[in-house]
């Protein structure tokens, strides 16, 4: 996916003071629920170029991210195709990047392709800054920062109100995003 007119790149990047393969790890759980990824279980096939990938709710009954694996390189880098479930945005591309530094491991998150302008633009620039921070207390301390943890205690309270199109039966990993 090359950068398209009318589309934006945001870049946040945080120095993680915990050996690379942690870092690694931590970012690609699977099965285990992410505070730095607003509470969600990833759900996949196989983290491999081609597979499919879920973000779902713990209990698994909405999914709010899907997308397809791009590039997979542990523990180096891990691209994916995007979407918010509950908007009607075409798709953007999300990177994870990791390198060993002294100290420990840069993590730089990308977003790109993101249509300037929509609710989705409007989320990943809110959500860049807070997905970074909350995975480096995540590896440093073994708990998310009090905002990851706030947004996961309102995630389950405010569920009720989560839109139809968000069930997880409407995203099963065999379904194509496009």
């Amino acid at each position: 996916m090359t950068e398209q007119p009318n589309t934006t790149k945001i870049v946040n990047q945080i120095m993680i003071n915990a050996p690379i393969q942690q870092v690694w790890d931590t970012l690609t759980a699977e099965g285990d629920v992410l505070p730095f990824f607003f509470g969600t279980v990833m759900h996949t096939t196989t983290l491999g170029p081609g597979a499919p990938i879920r973000m779902r709710t713990s209990n698994g009954k909405y999914t709010g991210v899907v997308g397809e694996v791009l590039e997979f390189d542990p523990p180096f880098k891990y691209s994916m195709t995007f979407k918010f479930t509950n908007f009607d945005d075409a798709l953007c591309k999300v990177t994870h990047e990791l390198k060993e530094v002294e100290g420990g491991t840069e993590y730089t998150l990308i977003s790109e392709d993101i249509p300037v302008g929509t609710k989705t633009e409007k989320n990943m620039k809110q959500g860049g800054d807070f997905i970074t921070k909350c995975l480096k207390s995540c590896v440093e301390t073994g708990k998310p920062i009090f905002l990851g943890r706030f947004i996961m205690l309102m995630g389950k309270l405010t569920a009720f109100m989560t839109p139809k199109q968000c069930l997880s039966e409407n995203w099963p990993l065999d379904k194509k995003i496009e």
